[in-house]
């Protein structure tokens, strides 16, 4: 069989280690997940990164020797893991301590000095410091002595690409967002790290996404059948990952995952700047700006509010519901994004399943047509592809209600895992080839979801959600004026 290039992609997740090697077409030659656990006490949240290093090692061995078995050479591999995840490492990148993910909020007791020290930069990259960010994150835990006399600390995809280089690497610049990095510049903001007492050697080098951290070493290549000399490309968090595997690649593109939570993604040239609750990564290889966004309200309210429903039956009954009732389907207390509103709480909708199903389905609708209205508001461009995911967006009914309230078609790809987006960008960081059309050549088949005429209860029901936000105090004024007038 003909020799040909394979890329691999490794994303590191909350519950598994996925690991995917596609060809250059984008058919998949090997695939592996492993499963991994957490430690969780109160606030705090941490996993083993040996144990992510052993997983990754036995998904390579299958995805390598599924590879080789269908003539394929891996060339390039890029990992992307979860953003803020912080690990104490030597000074080889080798993880001496437990890894403090993503949600752990020990460094709660350090964010005021944290958001005050780099309140400039921070307003400049227009987000503010959250407690479970990296940068409040590390002087917790140099404050607890978790960081050795000599010691570093690395983000979680930086412990793995440090694992198959043999050597402590450089960080991302998206991985390295959530600890404080200057995206203007790709750089650690020294006065700031000054201002904190933050010796800056305590973090790794900043590269962007797409550049060559090093090769596999031979140790790593008999670890995990990976070749000697494989490029290993520095990657991108999750949520970007996933961004690139869907193809939100152009300026106006934006990626919708509707899963627990609602999560959008888009492609601008500039930066956004004045948009409450929107942050930006950098793209890679100088394609602009990825701003987004993520809803507290999401699918993640049906399993406390239809425990146990078959959500496929009960669809059938929902779309008969003539008008369904008001609902806000808040997972958990306060709202983050399109608006911000700490005491935000769910309105559970009343009535039976199939009516609750349906003022969930339109409530989730709503607030993504709030989205889009509100960052069309601020400038940023909305007139690309939308791009569907989660399994919210399997559900054909719901997705025709989202397509149709925002009166703009939903692509639904059939694949948009992180570690194909991790693949595609190893793709383009090797070979040098612009990225979006490495990812429309290696990316899944799509169906697209057309809207219909927008509805008198449709749109009624929108208003009458942001009428009820705006009466309870959550929905600033400005904001739901903007909304009203884009319904019309």
């Amino acid at each position: 069989m003909p020799e040909h290039a394979a890329w691999v992609g490794i994303d590191l997740g909350t519950q598994s280690v996925r690991v995917l090697a596609v060809d250059d077409a984008g058919g998949v030659l090997g695939a592996a997940t492993h499963a991994v656990r957490s430690d969780r006490a109160g606030g705090r949240h941490e996993q083993d990164p040996v144990a992510w290093l052993h997983a990754v090692r036995t998904c390579l061995r299958q995805v390598t020797a599924a590879t080789s078995e269908a003539g394929g050479v891996v060339r390039g591999v890029a990992v992307a893991s979860t953003s803020g995840t912080l690990v104490p490492v030597d000074a080889d990148g080798a993880p001496t301590g437990a890894a403090v993910m993503y949600d752990d909020t020990r460094g709660a007791p350090f964010l005021d000095a944290v958001a005050s020290a780099g309140a400039a930069t921070w307003a400049r990259m227009g987000y503010r410091m959250q407690a479970s960010w990296a940068l409040p994150t590390l002087l917790a835990m140099r404050a607890d002595g978790a960081i050795a006399p000599g010691g570093r600390v690395a983000h979680q995809a930086d412990v793995v690409a440090a694992d198959l280089v043999g050597t402590a690497v450089a960080t991302d610049a998206s991985h390295a967002l959530k600890t404080g990095v200057d995206l203007d510049v790709v750089a650690w903001p020294r006065d700031v790290l000054d201002a904190l007492g933050v010796d800056a050697s305590l973090l790794p080098d900043v590269v962007a996404s797409g550049a060559v951290l090093g090769t596999v070493s031979q140790a790593a290549a008999d670890a995990t059948g990976l070749p000697v000399g494989c490029a290993v490309v520095a990657g991108m968090t999750d949520g970007c990952a996933a961004q690139i595997a869907a193809g939100a690649l152009e300026p106006g593109d934006w990626s919708t995952v509707l899963g627990t939570t609602l999560v959008l993604k888009g492609v601008a040239a500039e930066r956004p700047t004045g948009v409450d609750a929107v942050y930006a990564h950098r793209a890679p290889f100088e394609l602009g700006w990825w701003p987004g966004g993520a809803s507290s309200t999401g699918a993640g309210v049906l399993s406390t509010w239809l425990p146990d429903a078959d959500l496929a039956a009960l669809t059938e009954r929902a779309r008969h519901v003539a008008h369904p009732p008001l609902a806000y389907p808040l997972v958990g207390a306060g709202e983050r994004f399109p608006f911000v509103a700490q005491a935000a709480r769910a309105i559970v909708p009343a009535g039976s399943d199939a009516e609750v199903l349906a003022g969930a389905a339109v409530g989730v609708a709503s607030i993504e047509r709030l989205a889009f209205d509100v960052v069309a508001h601020a400038g940023l461009p909305v007139d690309g592809r939308r791009i569907a995911t989660g399994g919210g967006s399997r559900n054909p009914w719901w997705a025709r209600m989202r397509a149709t309230l925002q009166q703009h078609p939903l692509v639904l790809p059939s694949a948009s895992e992180g570690a194909l987006g991790m693949a595609m960008l190893a793709a383009a960081g090797v070979d040098g080839e612009a990225l979006p059309a490495v990812a429309a050549r290696m990316r899944a088949a799509s169906t697209t979801v057309d809207p219909e005429p927008l509805s008198a209860w449709l749109r009624d029901a929108h208003v009458a959600l942001l009428d009820r936000l705006r009466a309870e105090g959550w929905l600033p004024s400005a904001t739901h004026a903007v909304a009203l007038a884009a319904i019309g």
